[in-house]
């Protein structure tokens, strides 16, 4: 049994021009101890995945269509009070912004001591802190800083905070979202070799979120790319990396500096991507692609297995 299986998954926001379908149809499978890097553009749906599977959407957001099993549990079907007992302690979430995920008025302890004796009872506070300041040592936090504010963290402390937090409960999945995005990329090099590491050490699933192709390239095994709230292209890193075959992806690959190999102009892409509101009959990527055909905007692609494993939603390939 996959640890996750997201299963033709839609979800939609509601706007005053209508419902926004941020993502549809998508579907990948997660099995325990493995991870997926989601990549695409600001916009495409990512980061709505990601609160989707913690049941985090804002109030103008739900599921349309699909399901979210983890295990033999369907998210999607959990009332908010079991969906609360299942956060943080089966899927824990790093998020995008440290500075915002953590509370500025609150000593960095005493939040994780609330996000721990929340779902363990059973536990002593001095216990619980003493499994923070065990946590702390985990990301490589000086036990010293335990009891500080947020705001006397750098920027990578805040995240490595977050991290910790994260793995306080032992969860079974988490959900990294651009969790190195702001720091510098000393500071971001060693945030994403430790957070590999623990998730190896700990067999966690883990769903890393990102624009960057090149850096899911690096701490993941699967890649899925997402282009205007659909799946375009998945299969495992070397794959989608090195022999990408949809006119997206390699755009995406393209427009990233390399420090090895020949040197060589990065090539953007054009265009914009569609509005979301209303029906899009054909290929959502067909206006910025160098293949379209006239057929590409009246029928949509169907998904082709190109290689064992590597599929892609795509016509020309």
């Amino acid at each position: 049994m996959a640890l996750l299986s997201v299963e033709n998954l839609s979800i939609g926001y509601s706007t005053k021009a209508g419902l926004l379908k941020a993502v549809e149809g998508v579907n990948f499978s997660l099995e325990a101890g493995q991870s997926l890097g989601l990549v695409g553009e600001s916009g495409c749906g990512k980061t709505t995945i990601g609160m989707a599977l913690m049941g985090l959407l804002p109030p103008n957001g739900e599921v349309t269509n699909g399901r979210i099993v983890l295990e033999d549990m369907e998210l999607t079907s959990l009332p908010e009070e079991e969906l609360r007992e299942v956060r943080w302690k089966e899927v824990a979430m790093i998020f995008q912004a440290a500075m915002n995920a953590l509370n500025p008025v609150q000593r960095v302890s005493k939040q994780m001591l609330e996000a721990i004796l929340t779902h363990r009872q059973d536990l002593e506070e001095a216990e619980a802190l003493k499994q923070v300041e065990d946590l702390f040592k985990l990301v490589g936090l000086p036990i010293e800083r335990l009891h500080d504010f947020p705001h006397q963290y750098s920027g990578g402390m805040k995240q490595r905070a977050i991290i910790a937090m994260a793995l306080a409960l032992n969860p079974k999945l988490i959900i990294a979202d651009e969790p190195t995005t702001a720091l510098d990329v000393v500071v971001q090099d060693q945030i994403l070799k430790e957070t590999k590491a623990l998730q190896d050490e700990f067999n966690i699933g883990m769903i890393f979120i990102s624009h960057d192709i090149s850096i899911v390239a690096e701490v993941c095994e699967n890649i899925g790319v997402m282009y205007a709230g659909q799946l375009v292209e998945s299969g495992s890193t070397d794959q989608v990396f090195y022999s990408s075959r949809h006119p997206y992806t390699q755009a995406l690959v393209s427009s990233f500096p390399t420090l090895t190999g020949e040197k060589k102009k990065l090539a953007p892409i054009p265009g914009e991507p569609p509005n979301l509101i209303g029906t899009i009959p054909g290929c959502r990527f067909c206006d910025r692609c160098p293949r379209s055909e006239s057929f590409c905007k009246l029928e949509p692609p169907k998904w082709q297995e190109v290689e064992p494993g590597h599929h892609v939603l795509c016509d020309h390939c």
